[in-house]
């Protein structure tokens, strides 16, 4: 020991850092010549023709509701004072403008259990009675008749209300449907697969539109005079059987990757069918297919905007409804519907990142 010679190591380079603006720039801007290249054609084309858009929708804008001013200001700036104007009819639609406060209430109710079903902590058995009593008092705010509110028809409930009332009870509906029917395609007994091959591909051949129009005004033919369902239930019929059929296909994919092996340890451990499903087959199949789920639900939440072939007026329903009727307003529709693009756009936007966290758990949980 008394010969060692003490030798000192030679100092290393610092880390390079890989969190804050600098490194994620570096890594998706500059990480090669082609990303420098796309890097800067886009600054180009900002630099082009952000100015211009910036001095249309801001500068020389019209944001007071005077269409003489919008008139004036044509072609060089947007008139936003046709939002001021006509936001209660686009966003309430028809409804009557002394009870609006109604769905107003309503929809803030279903936002509030939509927000509450995503977080993890409200996961409980509860939760259900919850979306029974939620959707009950929207229903009762809408369309009245009892505790002393106004009746008010289906036929004149619609906008934003409308909107997310279609896509939120066709998404909670079509989802179990979509685990069944996607079980049933892969059941042993041909009489209930061949029931599900039928009603998956029947519906995937045709497009919503047909789907809509049938339950509208052919299902009625088919039931006895004045027994017919309402439009707004035969419509949300119609977009829980087309969401189902996609959202089957997708469940179908997550159920084909899990090892058969699974299964047959399952049975080995004596887990009934039901039991090696719930515990084991689906929470990994539905894991795998989070982004194609959320993607399904997206569509439906944008394609709500068809209902309107069936007077139903909802969110862009209710903007051709409040231009339409309006000649002083009409020619301004592209600013009108750049303010329902940001609303579709915000709703969208928070449905695709809440489905990156889910699969950022995913892969946490995946990870230990």
């Amino acid at each position: 020991m008394s010969g060692a010679v003490f030798k000192s190591i030679e100092p290393r380079p610092a880390p390079v850092r890989t969190e804050g603006l600098l490194p994620w720039v570096r890594a998706n801007l500059l990480a090669d010549w082609p990303s420098i290249l796309a890097t800067l054609i886009v600054i180009a084309l900002a630099l082009r023709f952000l100015p211009g858009l910036f001095d249309w929708a801001l500068l020389n804008a019209v944001y007071r509701p005077d269409a003489d001013a919008c008139q004036a200001a044509r072609g060089t700036g947007a008139c936003w004072g046709v939002v001021s104007e006509k936001y209660r009819i686009i966003i309430f639609g028809r409804y009557p403008y002394e009870g609006q406060w109604r769905p107003l209430l309503a929809t803030l109710l279903l936002l509030g259990l939509l927000i509450a079903s995503c977080v993890r902590s409200f996961w409980r058995p509860w939760l259900a009675g919850l979306w029974v009593v939620v959707i009950a008092a929207f229903l009762l705010l809408m369309g009245g008749g009892w505790f002393g509110l106004s009746s008010v028809g289906s036929d004149q409930w619609g906008g934003l209300p409308l909107t997310i009332m279609l896509a939120a009870l066709g998404i909670v509906l079509a989802f179990p449907l979509s685990v069944l029917v996607a079980l049933g395609r892969r059941s042993q007994l041909p009489a209930i697969r061949t029931v599900c091959i039928v009603y998956v591909e029947l519906i995937r051949g045709v497009p919503l539109i047909s789907v809509l129009f049938m339950a509208s005004f052919l299902f009625p033919l088919f039931m006895p005079i004045g027994k017919s369902p309402d439009v707004l239930v035969r419509v949300l019929v119609g977009i829980t059987l087309f969401a189902a059929a996609y959202l089957a296909e997708t469940v179908r994919g997550g159920l084909q990757a899990i090892p058969k092996g699974q299964v047959e340890a399952a049975q080995s451990l004596g887990l009934g069918y039901w039991q090696t499903q719930r515990k084991i087959v689906l929470p990994q199949a539905l894991a795998m297919v989070v982004p194609g789920i959320m993607n399904i639900f997206i569509g439906v939440f944008k394609d709500t905007s068809l209902v309107t072939i069936v007077s139903l007026y909802e969110l862009t329903g209710a903007l051709s409804l409040a231009l339409n009727s309006d000649a002083n307003w009409r020619p301004f529709k592209l600013e009108g519907y750049l303010f329902i693009t940001l609303i579709y756009f915000a709703f969208c936007f928070a449905m695709s990142r809440y489905s990156l966290w889910i699969e950022k758990r995913l892969a946490v949980s995946k990870s230990r």
